[in-house]
């Protein structure tokens, strides 16, 4: 009997082993995969920015841009709708990601920023990298569980390599498909995919998002309460945000259901807001802006418009994401409202751009962990009052409505919602 519970103990310890091997491949294999495409996607991105900060006139070619994108969509037979929202619903699901999404993203993404269109880019990294990971699961025919992990490697690697953020593209990964749930099995494969992709990013130069504040306050009573006044207007922020996202969206399709005429009105409209308020600030992915609200300039109106942008050019048909227009949004306003609630402006834009970030995707954790990654531990109280308030009240609204609310947010009790 005690020869046949070690032999049943050693076989046990053997499975996780080789549990451990099979998934530090198949993730280290995401990751460099991963880590590749999102470099190349990181250094065409800045590219084209480059290219339209230095021909203005390339502004005008974004309704027709527009008109190409849709066409690529036409040509591959994948559905203009199809993105994050897909890749999130096929973690949990047997629905599968078209390998023809990773190269459309690609493109279409890369056209919005060279054309000015105001997008930013995780939307991309998640497609990207699901598609990627859905990919070698089929190629290593992984049942379906398993295939659902190597989903989540792939977001986690792309992430990783766009943003320079290891951790948080982990726990990202993990814990936006589901709130209230996090996808531990699928902690060791997105950690080493993340970290790989991290390493192949560093290896062909790209460099990480990091930001340094000036002043950092200590976390005392007077503190805590003016942070804790402005993570609430950031959760009314956010709810207003995600409004302004899907039913921008909403109307526009009812408006103009043909996807030519809906994506080239979009973009005129863009190109005349440009024109009439005479900057290019709000065009593309904005990070510059979220640099100087950091070291403490931002104008007041500033998170208004890029709200509106960003709603327009999403809505009508344009590529990219919403993450990084949240940091310009969340930045901005938190440089502003901070200030009027007394807190040093570059220290709450830092604030306001975590604060929003946690309201809009519902991962607490990964916001947390987003804070150290971009501005060091000094802060780590503050940042995680401001993520929790923030997640508690910004409700059950978010930019993904595939995302699933499984537990309340007020109680011990399962909901099993989506995301509004």
């Amino acid at each position: 009997m005690e020869k046949t519970d070690r032999e049943s103990k050693l076989k046990s310890a053997l499975q996780y082993g080789v549990a451990f091997l099979r998934w530090s491949l198949l993730a280290a294999v995401t990751g460099l995969v991963g880590g590749g495409v999102g470099t190349l996607f990181h250094k065409a991105v800045e590219a084209a920015t480059e290219i339209r900060t230095e021909h203005g006139w390339i502004l005008f070619l974004l309704p027709v841009s527009g008109l190409v994108i849709v066409g690529l969509y036409h040509l591959f037979r994948t559905p203009e709708q199809m993105g994050t929202n897909q890749i999130l619903e096929s973690v949990r699901s047997d629905q599968r990601v078209p390998a023809a999404l990773a190269p459309l993203i690609f493109v279409s993404t890369v056209l919005t920023h060279l054309c000015g269109g105001s997008a930013g880019r995780e939307g991309a990294a998640l497609q990207l990298g699901g598609t990627i990971g859905s990919q070698i699961g089929s190629l290593f025919r992984l049942e379906e569980k398993d295939h659902h992990i190597l989903v989540m490697c792939g977001m986690s690697a792309v992430f990783s390599a766009l943003f320079g953020t290891p951790l948080t593209a982990t726990f990202f990964a993990m814990e936006v498909i589901s709130i209230g749930v996090i996808y531990y099995a699928g902690l060791v494969p997105c950690l080493v995919s993340s970290l790989t992709a991290y390493g192949v990013s560093l290896f062909f130069g790209a460099q990480p998002v990091r930001f340094t504040l000036a002043h950092i306050p200590a976390p005392d009573l007077p503190t805590i309460f003016q942070v804790a006044a402005l993570s609430v207007l950031c959760a009314l922020l956010s709810i207003g945000f995600c409004l302004a996202m899907h039913q921008t969206g909403h109307y526009l399709q009812k408006w103009l259901p043909n996807g030519y005429l809906r994506i080239f009105c979009g973009g005129a409209v863009i190109v005349l807001l440009t024109l009439v308020l005479g900057t290019t600030a709000y065009n593309g992915a904005g990070m510059d802006v979220v640099t100087q609200a950091i070291a403490g300039a931002a104008q007041p109106e500033a998170f208004a418009l890029k709200i509106l942008f960003t709603a327009i050019t999403i809505g009508s048909g344009f590529k990219g994401g919403e993450i990084v227009p949240t940091f310009f949004i969340g930045s901005t306003f938190g440089c502003v409202a901070g200030s009027l609630l007394g807190l040093d402006p570059g220290f709450s834009a830092a604030i306001g751009l975590v604060a929003l970030f946690c309201g809009v995707v519902n991962s607490p954790i990964a916001s947390i962990i987003l804070s150290i990654e971009l501005f060091g531990a000094q802060d780590l109280v503050l940042f995680s009052i401001a993520c929790g308030i923030s997640f508690m009240l910004s409700g059950y609204y978010g930019l993904y409505s595939s995302q699933k609310i499984l537990y309340s947010k007020l109680r011990a009790e399962y909901i099993n919602i989506h995301a509004k």
